[in-house]
């Protein structure tokens, strides 16, 4: 077997479910898939979140990454949400926590935060006295971003007591985890209003994992996706939205996503392996392809590409 089957088959042969065993090497485990606000969503009595209300195997998490090195232990969050004490569960048995300066583990070796939106950094909130309050984990971001954290409370709390580092990371250049295991932050344009944003690339010592779960559109990059895809082996990239008109009474300009439609018809050209990198995750409660068995799900599927999954482990 050769060519684009074979290239999607070793694809699938790296991404395998949480609860079975995963690779001996660096992995990375989905926390969650959903936009900031989960689902259900706050307030909302749609069929979609009443009926994730009715059933907690719908419901999903904030989107969010874990990276693991299982040859240390060693693991890294990508983004701390609001639902942070939950995906620490499901993290739980994936690496280990380390003792510190302090008598209590910090709970990561590192946190990598993609901006200052509510879905993507309130989590530290966990990392202090009232909560977790453990040894000093390093916080990693954009200049912006760690500025805005120092010098703005409550976050600026976490740093003077010694729960967190603020680590500024130069775009482009990349952090090593491990001699084998790197990661690098590619800016990206997405409403700033307090902070600018990032995208991460993961580089193991075999693949390498795309995370970027907020753009504004494809063609406000100044990088073109189609060459950040070749670059890699799996993309987790921004789904939030599946098409203009999803929210009733809202301008969805003030909320610039690609929609999905949009990505699947940009992707299109893209050979069979290529578009079978991409799973789209930070998925609003509004959008109908959160629902595996919707119309919306199946023409992703369709398409050669997928819906991340909470709890799938992807090989590095």
């Amino acid at each position: 077997m050769n060519g684009p089957l074979a290239a999607m088959t070793t694809l699938l042969a790296a991404c395998t479910s949480v609860g079975e065993p995963g690779p001996s090497g660096p992995y990375a485990l989905v926390l969650g898939t959903a936009q900031d606000a989960g689902l259900p969503h706050v307030g909302c009595e749609r069929e979609c979140c009443a009926a994730a209300r009715r059933d907690p195997a719908r419901r999903r998490m904030a989107a969010s990454v874990l990276i693991v090195d299982p040859r240390t232990g060693g693991r890294w969050l990508l983004d701390a949400t609001p639902d942070l004490p939950e995906q620490v569960e499901l993290a739980r048995g994936h690496g280990a926590s380390h003792p510190g300066d302090a008598g209590r583990p910090a709970l990561f070796d590192g946190i990598f935060l993609t901006h200052a939106h509510i879905g993507h950094y309130t989590g530290l909130m966990y990392l202090g006295r009232e909560a977790w309050g453990g040894a000093t984990v390093p916080v990693y971001g954009s200049q912006r971003m760690t500025r805005f954290l120092s010098e703005n409370g409550p976050w600026d709390l976490l740093g003077r007591l010694g729960h967190v580092r603020f680590e500024t990371l130069a775009p482009d250049r990349p952090l090593a985890l491990a001699q084998d295991l790197t990661i690098t932050a590619l800016p990206v344009p997405h409403r700033g209003e307090y902070t600018d944003t990032l995208a991460f690339v993961v580089r193991g010592p075999g693949r390498s994992l795309l995370y970027l779960p907020d753009i504004d559109k494809w063609e406000r990059w100044e990088r073109r996706v189609e060459d950040v895809l070749v670059g890699v082996d799996v993309a987790l990239l921004d789904g939030s939205f599946h098409a203009e008109g999803e929210i009733p009474g809202r301008s969805m300009a003030e909320i610039p996503h690609p929609f999905l439609v949009e990505s699947l018809a940009r992707f299109a050209p893209l050979s069979a392996a290529e578009r079978a990198k991409v799973r789209f995750l930070h998925l609003n409660h509004t959008n109908p392809a959160a629902d595996p068995q919707s119309a919306a799900a199946r023409a992703v599927r369709a398409a050669g590409m997928a819906i991340a999954r909470e709890g799938d482990v992807i090989g590095l």
